[in-house]
């Protein structure tokens, strides 16, 4: 009895964790609207019953997926810059990162631009989650922008988010490898700006 009651939780949690890992790899390479409940109840081996105990609907489910693509991303830039080195150390991780995501095999485009053309709605809860997450990043980048230097951060951030956007679209439909350089070659400007200014303050 006691055996059963300890090993519940551990069933529990993977099970959530297969619901979870089998949407998100339905939903980036398939499309959210085009999987259901049932398709991805049938994958990850579990009952509708199981389902409904961890997520009270599919939107729930759509939420939590991008927030474990959320959390992963955040995991990789732990940590505030506190040098202008740094930062610009930081930047051009961010932008590795990037040019090795768009390069990769499999790859469909940004899944937070995919769910967000899937649900333009900006009061509906996934609509939300992407802009939330768009909002931290572009955070992260403009206190990196700040700290090199940048004469203008909030303007450059802005930036940075397009040139990454489109280096996300462009790879998705023209040459990834030709996207990543683009991207890299576009924020080692940005970059370069904030240590000429930096220069000139000097």
């Amino acid at each position: 009895m006691t055996t059963a009651t300890a090993s519940a939780p551990e069933r529990t949690s993977a099970a959530r964790e297969r619901l979870l890992g089998t949407a998100s790899r339905l939903f980036y390479t398939e499309g959210i609207h085009a999987v259901g409940v049932e398709r991805i109840v049938a994958e990850a081996q579990v009952t509708r019953a199981t389902f409904y105990r961890h997520f009270p609907g599919k939107e729930e489910l759509v939420v939590a997926y991008l927030r474990a693509q959320d959390s992963g991303v955040r995991a990789r830039l732990d940590g505030e810059p506190q040098s202008p080195e740094d930062a610009a150390a930081l930047l051009r991780a961010m932008v590795e990162g990037m040019g090795g995501e768009i390069c990769r095999t499999g790859f469909r485009g940004c899944p937070f631009i995919n769910a967000a053309a899937e649900y333009p709605d900006p009061a509906h809860p996934v609509h939300a989650a992407v802009v939330e997450h768009r909002a931290w990043l572009e955070t992260v980048a403009r206190r990196a922008l700040e700290r090199t230097g940048h004469p203008d951060p909030a303007g450059a951030a802005r930036t940075f988010m397009m040139l990454r956007d489109g280096a996300m679209v462009a790879g998705y439909l023209d040459d990834p490898r030709r996207a990543s350089e683009g991207l890299r070659a576009a924020v080692e400007a940005l970059v370069g700006t904030g240590a000429r200014a930096e220069d000139t303050a000097g």
